[in-house]
């Protein structure tokens, strides 16, 4: 009984994430094809999300639009009204989850040609990186992949970002899978575990590592201890029910609090450590960042990528 158990929990956990990934590839090869010229920020983000809703799941945590020096952790505010110009690179992140298993993808959108060699150094590193991948190889081992593919087409990887492990209801499950070669401990990807791999490059004469940003957007609950006021306790309870460990974004709030409340609400248990607020990753020479990302399970014989 403990086996048949186990097999079918696995089995349902694979359906689950394929799920997921068929979803988020559908929605990333939608917005890689579209126009967003003009768009606001606001806009894309609304649509994207709906349309992971449409197909039966959900969003995973708020669409990524970063533009440009922004290498990641932007989403839209409330009518956000900032707008993609012909000359912008934007980063879209997407995730999407079935029960909670979760399919995390990304693509580069840009319309000015001086950014393609950039934006496709990020997918040739990504391919690369997913054509070596396979259980029990080492993470630091896709690094150095990684990093030398971005380095011969002349570009740098960023360095203290990462790809990662998945977990139920959990987007950073622990793992990291580096961007460039580690030396020193690292850890074998083991079989049947959701991983991520997400190269982000920028200029050979950018610095090659973020910095955090003022802007914070994106929030997570880190804890529920009640704060002992009434209101804002049953705020944190209704935003675990919908959200669980999930990040989410104040948009996704205002359908029942008017947005001034969401507000001070968030602030307050930011405040109690009940919240935490993700911060925006920006380059730290300012430059120009593209971004491409897969999520896969490696198994003893092959690897499936969920989001291709």
């Amino acid at each position: 009984i403990t086996y048949f158990n186990k097999f079918y929990h696995m089995n349902l956990l694979l359906d689950c994430y394929q799920k997921a990934g068929k979803i988020a590839a559908e929605v990333r090869e939608g917005a890689r094809k579209k126009c967003h010229i003009g768009s606001t920020l606001f806009q894309i983000c609304e649509s994207i999300e709906s349309e992971i809703r449409k197909r039966g799941a959900a969003p995973a945590f708020p669409v990524n639009v970063s533009l440009n020096d922004i290498a990641a952790h932007y989403t839209a505010e409330p009518d956000d009204n900032i707008a993609v110009n012909d000359t912008d690179v934007l980063k879209i992140d997407i995730g999407v989850h079935v029960q909670g298993y979760i399919a995390d993808t990304a693509v580069t959108v840009c319309y000015d040609p001086k950014y393609d060699t950039l934006v496709r150094s990020a997918e040739v590193a990504l391919s690369e990186a997913i054509r070596v991948a396979k259980a029990n190889m080492k993470a630091s081992d896709i690094g150095r992949v990684i990093e030398t593919t971005i380095s011969k087409q002349g570009f740098r990887p960023i360095q203290n970002l990462s790809g990662h492990s998945l977990e139920q209801y959990t987007i950073h499950a622990g793992r990291s899978i580096p961007n460039i070669w580690t030396i020193g401990s690292s850890f074998n990807l083991a079989p049947n575990q959701a991983y991520a791999i997400e190269p982000f490059v920028t200029t050979k004469d950018g610095q090659g590592v973020v910095h955090e940003g003022k802007i914070r957007n994106i929030f997570g609950i880190t804890s529920r201890k009640p704060t002992k006021d009434k209101e804002v306790d049953e705020f944190l309870a209704d935003v675990w029910n919908r959200f669980k460990t999930l990040p989410f974004a104040l948009r996704w709030l205002l359908d029942k609090y008017e947005e001034k409340k969401a507000r001070q609400y968030i602030e307050i248990l930011i405040k109690r450590r009940n919240v935490h607020a993700y911060p925006i990753l920006v380059e730290g020479n300012r430059k120009i960042v593209a971004q491409a990302e897969h999520t896969f399970i490696p198994s003893d014989s092959f690897i499936d990528i969920i989001t291709l």
